[in-house]
Formats: structure tokens, C-alpha cells, sequence
């Protein structure tokens, strides 16, 4: 069979495994780029407390391999909480973590190097604090980190690949399915890189436009 004898005789697993994936992804996504900015916004203004805070869990997730990460939350953590979670959420769980504390660092750090004499400015022409972020600050950063975010967010749906180890009913494990069915590994995981090229190609296609685009040079030097 060729990749796309397989992807049509197998299409409805497929397409089921590549929504449960998407599915996953969105959740991640939102989650992520909303508490994340929200997080890394506190984090600049209260640095001692919630910058410490944040600065200090993505250093710990940093360290800890994802797939451990959700091996400890599906299997020791619930067996000592005796409760019995969907694995579906587990892996939201653990994945919408990594990706929320590595959204804030981005907004936090942006934040914190952002140039005083753009707000300088914005005082001499009368803006309030509220008009300063909103019409100057929020418009550079964002600018500034779309480019990285979207980076982000493609890894983010790249290692949601581990959550088939917890058995959760995504395209890798569905096509782990295929392959133990009709043993065509050099097919099957052909047609799996297709589907994450037509997925990942566009967004990194778009940060590379927009940080070429949008992105500058808004030191002060």
C-alpha cells in the first residue's frame, strides 16, 4: 500500500486521531497565549512576587522532560490522589502549563526591556497609563513577540505527540494503530509528516513573514 492508499482506506481513523490533535491544540493554544499574557503582564508589574513566582515553575518545566511530566500526572499523582482523570485532560493539563509559563517569560521579558522613552514620550503628550500601554506598548510588543509565539506554539503542537503514551486517542497513536494492523511503518509515518506539514509549514511560513515584517530593533541604542 502507498501513503495514499493509506490515507484513504484508514481515513476516517485518521481524521478522528487529527481532530482529537487539533482538539488539543486549541486548548493548549488559548489557554496559553491568555493566562501566559495575562501572567507575564503581572509578572513586570510585581516582579518580587508573581515575576519570581513565574520566572522560578518555567525554570523548573524547563528541566523536566514532557513526557515524564505527563507520566507523573497520569499514572503516580492520580494513584496517590486515588481519582481517575480522562487522559485527554491530563495531557491539556500538563502541556497548557508548559505553554502558559513560557508565554510569560516572552510578555515579561518584552515588557521589562521595553525602551522608557517610548512611556516618556507618552506622558510629554498626556497619555495616561491605561492610553500608554494600549496604544504604544501593547502595539511594539506585540509585534516584537508574534513571531516567537507562533514558533512556540507550533512545538507545542509537536510534543502533543507524547500524549498518545498516555493513551490518549490522538493522530500518532491512531497511526501507531495502522501500523500495528497492516505493518507499514516507512507509509503510515510518511503520512503522518504530511499531515504536520500542512499544519506547521503555514505558521512557521507566517512568524518568518511577520518577524521580518514587524519585527525591530526597539533598543535604545
Amino acid at each position: 500500500m502507498s501513503v495514499f492508499d493509506i490515507i484513504f482506506t484508514y481515513k476516517e481513523a485518521l481524521l478522528a486521531g487529527l481532530l482529537v490533535t487539533l482538539k488539543l491544540c486549541l486548548i493548549i493554544w488559548v489557554s496559553g497565549i491568555l493566562i501566559g499574557t495575562v501572567l507575564g503582564y503581572f509578572g513586570s508589574k510585581y516582579r518580587r512576587d508573581i515575576g519570581r513566582f513565574s520566572t522560578s515553575a518555567s525554570f523548573i518545566l524547563s528541566g523536566i522532560p514532557v513526557l515524564i511530566l505527563l507520566f507523573w500526572l497520569h499514572y503516580p499523582l492520580q494513584a496517590l490522589l486515588n481519582i481517575s482523570i480522562d487522559p485527554f485532560y491530563t495531557a491539556v493539563f500538563a502541556l497548557s502549563i508548559i505553554n502558559i509559563f513560557a508565554v510569560a517569560d516572552l510578555v515579561r521579558t518584552a515588557l521589562i526591556n521595553f525602551p522608557e522613552q517610548y512611556s516618556l514620550a507618552a506622558r510629554v503628550c498626556g497619555l495616561n497609563q491605561k492610553e500608554t500601554f494600549t496604544k504604544i506598548e501593547f502595539p511594539i510588543i506585540l509585534r516584537q513577540i508574534i513571531p516567537t509565539v507562533l514558533n512556540l506554539q507550533v512545538n507545542m503542537l509537536q510534543l502533543t505527540l507524547f500524549a498518545s503514551f498516555i493513551s490518549v486517542e490522538e493522530i500518532f497513536r491512531v497511526s501507531q494503530r495502522i501500523n500495528a494492523i497492516i505493518y507499514k511503518p516507512i507509509e503510515i509515518y510518511t503520512a503522518l509528516a504530511i499531515f504536520f506539514l500542512i499544519i506547521c509549514l503555514p505558521l512557521n511560513g507566517l512568524a518568518i513573514w511577520l518577524k521580518n515584517k514587524y519585527t525591530r530593533n526597539i533598543s535604545e541604542k
